[in-house]
């Protein structure tokens, strides 16, 4: 079986961008894809395409042109993305299609998410008593993570501060103003121990990636970006997720790190082979269970890490280069397929005054949604 390649990659920029609906926003990223690829919308065989808040992404075919392409309509939360891509690599490999897409995009109202609990298969009193405000879970695991490993508060405000520093030099990040630690550490409290500079945003946005065989790539003449691996994974027994109702006494493991175990077999690579990483950044301690989470490091040994510039632009493991979703927002449908884009202009080289130094060739991509689902993605050129 060949390799799937990304031959095309388009964005939306994120953020807030008026007169412009979530539709309009993922045609506007679908034909720069399509631009960035060399091929017309005609030769698009199939697509996968998802949002949480702006409408079935097949109704995009009435702008993008009425060709009778099969596009079929992906919701799976934040793991939207994700899974869209992973269906559209799958689609290639089963030698059925030599070129397809994978697109997601989104505009959420201003304020927090909004979840129904009944769409999470949980009563109306969780709702009501609070439970369905995303910040209070992100606190209280956090809260709990630092404790059990030893780490600072500061640690928290260490990743926002390389967040927005890394966002500044992305020019589709919505924060794109450096802050620094002080001012991030004396900033409003949110949910203990995360502050206001400390979470992401529900915020607007688009990507595309145009997805072929290895021998339609190469017919194109693109660069070999080869998606080695896409895998997505739910909890299992004893985790810790967002919107669970209760806690087990017996741990287990979590969905990132069966996905996190699963890719790396499947890619025939270890932590140690991955040259940049995006990983989900929901708020600042998600970043830091996360590392520990995909192997990268020891649970515990992430502030060393930080203090050290490991992560940094610079760093032995650059990640989340553009800023994140601290930065960027986070539109549902797109967020995770920003960060396959940001790998994919890293590993052309092609990221500007945020590109990773010493020829980076492999690109790992984490994202994490409720109620405890995680999809993994590795690229290597």
């Amino acid at each position: 079986m060949s390799d799937v390649c990304i031959v095309g990659a388009g964005i939306h920029p994120f953020g807030r961008t008026e007169g412009r609906d979530g539709m309009d926003q993922g045609v506007f990223a679908v034909r720069q894809a399509l631009a960035d690829s060399g091929i017309e919308w005609k030769d698009v065989q199939f697509a996968f395409g998802g949002s949480a808040a702006s409408g079935n992404a097949d109704n995009m075919v009435s702008q993008l042109g009425l060709t009778g392409i099969q596009f079929i309509n992906v919701s799976n939360g934040c793991a939207t993305g994700g899974s869209a891509l992973n269906a559209a690599a799958s689609a290639i490999k089963s030698g059925e299609y030599e070129i397809g897409m994978a697109v997601g995009f989104d505009k959420h109202p201003r304020g927090a998410f909004n979840a129904d609990p009944a769409s999470y298969g949980l009563p109306n009193w969780y709702g009501e008593a609070g439970y369905m405000l995303t910040t209070q879970f992100f606190g209280a695991k956090i809260m709990r993570y630092l404790h059990e490993h030893n780490l600072s508060r500061e640690v928290l405000g260490r990743i926002a501060e390389k967040a927005f520093r890394n966002g500044a030099k992305t020019d589709h990040a919505w924060r794109r103003s450096e802050v620094d630690l002080e001012t991030i550490m004396n900033a409003p409290m949110i949910s203990d121990p995360l502050n206001k500079y400390m979470f992401c945003s529900p915020a607007e946005g688009a990507v595309a990636l145009i997805l072929a065989s290895e021998k339609k790539a190469k017919e194109l003449g693109m660069p070999l970006i080869r998606l080695k691996t896409s895998v997505m994974r739910t909890r299992p027994t004893g985790s810790f997720e967002v919107f669970a109702a209760s806690i087990d006494v017996e741990r287990g493991g979590t969905a990132t790190e069966l996905a996190a175990k699963a890719a790396f077999e499947q890619a025939g690579m270890g932590p140690e082979d991955i040259d940049i990483a995006q990983l989900q950044d929901t708020e600042a301690g998600a970043e830091i269970m996360h590392m520990a989470e995909n192997g990268f490091c020891p649970h515990g040994d992430q502030e060393q890490w930080l203090i050290e510039g490991k992560t940094e632009i610079r760093g032995e493991l650059p990640v989340n280069t553009d800023g994140g979703c601290l930065a960027c927002g986070e539109p549902i449908g797109a967020s995770g397929l920003r960060q396959v884009y940001e790998n994919v202009v890293q590993l052309r080289g092609t990221a500007g005054e945020r590109q990773v130094p010493g020829d980076p060739k492999t690109g790992y991509t984490q994202v994490y949604g409720a109620p405890g689902v995680s999809a993994v993605t590795i690229l290597q050129r």
